[in-house]
């Protein structure tokens, strides 16, 4: 007991500063992502809460760092809308409208939150590995050009309302390329003062990437917390100036004058039998188990401990942490790699860092909500803005690419799938690409027939890759039903691990055939065993 005490206190020392550089990067993550999402700023921060101090105590993992995730903004905005559809508008204010689609929400989370303590439990980690990587590479860059798209009225000064895009208009279902139509035609809603600050805001980030930034002392502060706070100090000294931001270009906590229970959106229990909420449920918890399960995977690598997370045990505490966020009306929650690098740069040694960055935005909204409502939208939307960009990098593209058309045209068709339609079925969409061409593969080196010279008649020898199915029962028996009387065949079982019956009934029949035709057959094999595999 005493060691353990011992070592919380030694670790301390690292553990609290990390926790604080977390909690700067993830202020304006969950405002962001919340804005982004169609939600209010409050949805982004409870999910944040949760994430540090919930999943932070359940979770496996030492230096992981949950909370809301871009990875899910899509889903979010494509089931508001639905929600929204299915509400109606008949008697009802449209705060009332935005407060039930927000409770449907947090249904889904809680749902989905419920799927993953199963999955845990029933030790399905392993089941994210069994998606394409070059799906989940496209679902990625799909949703950093949502992304950009998102924030673009926002970094224009486009805010038609005091929440910004909280709960998007029946239109919502319009395509990507429509939205982008759109904004362009409206150049009269754009603020020179918004795009002032929005463009100094990119500038600033991109310098936080160059080396000019990283090889001195301010690589430890990082770039999104030197905008959110300029950003701050814009709104402050230009309250009474004509060149100030307005409030609907301001996050909004909407939290003064609310008892403590009216800040939070329980879930409406009695839409139960809405298909959509379920839908949407099973959706997010897929796609939040990819996100975290890959991204456990990636901070396992960086963590100079090289501690190894549990993927169930992983699971588990995400299942944990939205069932709770659901309940509350905050946003789905992922173990995220922006955090996560943060918290292990900085020093942090265990779980206590990410639980102390929930404990600090609790903090932050207990004690200065004044100071978190003078965030310009536009600080956010470049902030988003770059992370939309590292998500859709050109450089991805081009690596992809120089994989091979096997790579890039399911890495394509899933971007445009996800544009063109929404997240689940454009991610049906690259799985279909990928499977066709795992098939296209296999179906084109299952085997291949090599014709010699083996004195006055022709030598014939037909390898047979380690695994062969029905898929390749046509091109079997092409090949073999090529081969001429007399000649000599040498079949060859070297490399093979599993033939299928279908295969063994058209070597059968070629054996039967060879009897007729005088074919001499002869074998090259591991072992008899492989010859007799019925499997």
């Amino acid at each position: 007991m005493s060691n353990s005490k011992n070592n919380f206190l030694t670790n301390l020392k690292f553990d609290l500063p990390a926790g604080l550089v977390v909690f700067l990067v993830a202020i304006p993550l969950c405002l962001g992502i919340a804005l982004a999402s169609g939600v209010p700023a409050f949805s982004g921060l409870i999910a944040g809460i949760v994430g540090g101090v919930v999943v932070g105590a359940f979770s496996n993992s030492r230096v992981g760092v949950s909370g809301p995730a871009a990875g899910l903004i899509a889903i979010i905005i494509s089931a508001l809308a639905t929600f929204k559809t299915e509400v109606g508008t008949d008697g009802l204010s449209d705060t009332e409208i935005n407060m039930m689609a927000l409770q449907m929400l947090g249904f889904s989370v809680l749902i989905a939150g419920v799927i993953q303590l199963l999955l845990g439990f029933l030790k399905a980690g392993f089941i994210a590995y069994y998606f394409p990587n070059v799906v989940i590479k496209g679902m990625l860059a799909a949703i950093g050009l949502i992304l950009i798209k998102k924030e673009l009225t926002h970094g224009l000064g486009y805010d038609k309302d005091a929440l910004g895009d909280y709960y998007n208009s029946g239109e919502q279902h319009i395509s990507f390329f429509q939205e982008i139509k759109a904004i362009i035609m409206n150049p009269d809603e754009m603020s020179m003062t918004i795009i002032l600050i929005t463009v100094i805001s990119l500038a600033i980030l991109a310098l936080w990437e160059t080396k000019l930034i990283k090889t001195t002392f301010l690589k430890n502060v990082p770039g999104a917390v030197i905008v959110v706070i300029l950003g701050i100090l814009y709104t402050y000294f230009t309250q009474v100036s004509a060149i100030g931001i307005s409030e609907e270009h301001r996050v909004s906590l909407g939290i003064a004058d609310k008892q403590f229970t009216e800040l939070f959106a329980f879930p409406l229990f009695d839409k139960v039998g809405s298909a959509s909420i379920w839908i949407t449920g099973i959706t997010i918890a897929v796609v939040a188990s990819i996100e975290t399960l890959l991204c456990v995977e990636a901070t396992d690598k960086l963590d100079p401990e090289k501690h190894v997370t549990d993927p169930n045990k992983e699971l588990v505490a995400q299942g944990v942490g939205n069932t709770l966020a659901g309940f509350l009306g905050g946003l789905p929650i992922t173990q995220v790699i922006v955090r996560s690098s943060a918290n292990i740069n900085s020093g942090g040694k265990t779980k206590f860092a990410a639980i102390f960055h929930g404990i600090l935005i609790a903090g932050s909204i207990a004690f200065i909500p004044g100071v978190l409502n003078m965030v310009p939208y536009a600080s956010l939307a470049a902030i988003l803005f770059m992370v939309g960009y590292k998500l859709a990098k050109p450089t991805l593209f081009i690596s992809v690419y120089k994989k091979g058309w096997a790579e890039f045209i399911p890495f394509l068709a899933t971007i445009v799938g996800i544009l063109m339609t929404d997240l689940l079925k454009g991610i049906g969409i690259g799985l279909v690409f990928s499977i066709f061409f795992i098939l296209y593969v296999n179906f084109k080196s299952s085997h291949y027939l090599q014709k010699l010279k083996d004195g006055p008649k022709d030598l014939f020898v037909v390898h047979l890759s380690e695994n062969m199915t029905f898929l390749n029962k046509a091109s079997l028996n092409s090949e073999l039903d090529s081969i001429p009387p007399n000649a000599n065949v040498i079949l060859d079982y070297s490399k093979v691990i599993h033939l299928s019956n279908d295969i063994l009934e058209i070597i059968e029949e070629f054996e039967l055939r060879a009897k007729h035709e005088k074919i001499n057959i002869e074998v090259k094999a591991k072992g008899e065993n492989i010859l007799l595999n019925n499997a």
